[in-house]
């Protein structure tokens, strides 16, 4: 009997077109306490810079608010960008989270600046060294939240004894490397960039070497997921997804744009060829369309969670959505 798949949140924490990252706060919350209220298992926040559409970028902060406004998920990142940061620095934030919720705290690491080189260069003039040293980082984090760190000469205050669970993030076979090598879980970014998704997760599950954290491969693919009552609504609310990869691939920065009647008149052929690349990975439609591609995509990928990503302009929509999810998936436990 297979085991029943959890079901998470990435949220981007997305400035709608006319609107401001204080009301985005508060739609963010409201969204973390519906996934709350619906037993979602975890609520993650993604670390980026220098656009102006999101409003994750102190992300820690973010974090600890939406803990503060929740009672039982498990809330983190999806992820911190540890080239950016010290991992002294990153274990005593989230030692300091964890000490403050309980059991309720993830740490995802990624390895990517989360915004563009100039912004790379000014959060850190040596990113791109620490990047080639993020196994080695990665490890040392490891060190800082373990008991064991207590003879060390730096420690770090207050994670130690802490273990808060770390996630290797990744869109490539390299992270899958890492995550095997390490003993740790994988989350894949399939919501922007699911070309190498199958492969990755096979390659981790073939190399994974246990560890004190893990005794079996542990997989999580983040997907983009649009539910509403009929197909035709799905779709419509989805040409604002595919309005923001639009907008990023030409380097428009702009806030999630409304719903569209139709993309063809603002999308070149060669624009919607990689669109469709970067956004493979997106699942639209009702109850019904929904549970019959998701349950295809589960068996194929054979991932044991599931976090859903669902950038939709209109903000009860959002919230319809997340629900609607959350009954497929439990519709689809039920059947195991």
């Amino acid at each position: 009997m297979k085991n029943p798949i959890s079901v998470s949140i990435l949220e981007l924490a997305i400035i709608t077109q006319d609107s401001n990252a204080s009301e985005t706060f508060l739609k963010t919350k409201e969204i973390a306490q519906l996934a709350d209220n619906l037993d979602y298992k975890r609520f993650w926040l993604a670390e980026h810079h220098n656009m102006a559409h999101v409003a994750s970028t102190a992300t820690v902060v973010l974090i600890g608010y939406i803990a503060s406004q929740t009672q039982n998920i498990r809330v983190g990142s999806g992820g911190i960008m540890l080239p950016n940061h010290s991992p002294l620095i990153v274990a005593e934030q989230f030692g300091t989270l964890e000490t403050l919720y309980p059991n309720r705290i993830d740490l995802g690491l990624g390895r990517a600046p989360g915004t563009d080189q100039p912004t790379a260069e000014a959060i850190r003039k040596d990113f791109f060294e620490q990047a080639q040293r993020f196994p080695q980082n990665v490890s040392k984090l490891q060190d800082y939240f373990s008991g064991e760190n207590v003879t060390a000469k730096v420690r770090a205050f207050p994670a130690e004894g802490t273990k808060v669970p770390i996630w290797i993030l990744g869109s490539s076979m390299e992270s899958a490397a890492l995550a095997a090598a390490y003993g740790l879980p994988y989350a894949f970014a399939g919501h922007f960039a699911p070309r190498q998704m199958i492969q990755a997760f096979e390659f981790y599950r073939e190399n994974f070497q246990a560890s004190d954290v893990l005794d079996k491969p542990k997989t999580m693919a983040c997907v983009n997921i649009i539910a509403a009552d009929t197909n035709e609504e799905a779709e419509l609310l989805s040409t604002s997804l595919y309005q923001m990869f639009l907008n990023l691939i030409r380097n428009d920065r702009k806030g999630l744009q409304p719903p569209v009647p139709s993309l063809d008149d603002i999308m070149s052929e060669e624009e919607r060829f990689h669109v469709n690349q970067m956004t493979a990975c997106t699942f639209t439609g009702n109850p019904k369309q929904l549970a019959v591609d998701l349950q295809k995509f589960i068996d194929y990928s054979k991932i044991d969670e599931l976090m859903v990503t669902s950038p939709i302009y209109d903000h009860q929509a959002k919230l319809k959505s997340i629900q609607l999810t959350k009954e497929v998936i439990d519709s689809l436990n039920k059947i195991l």
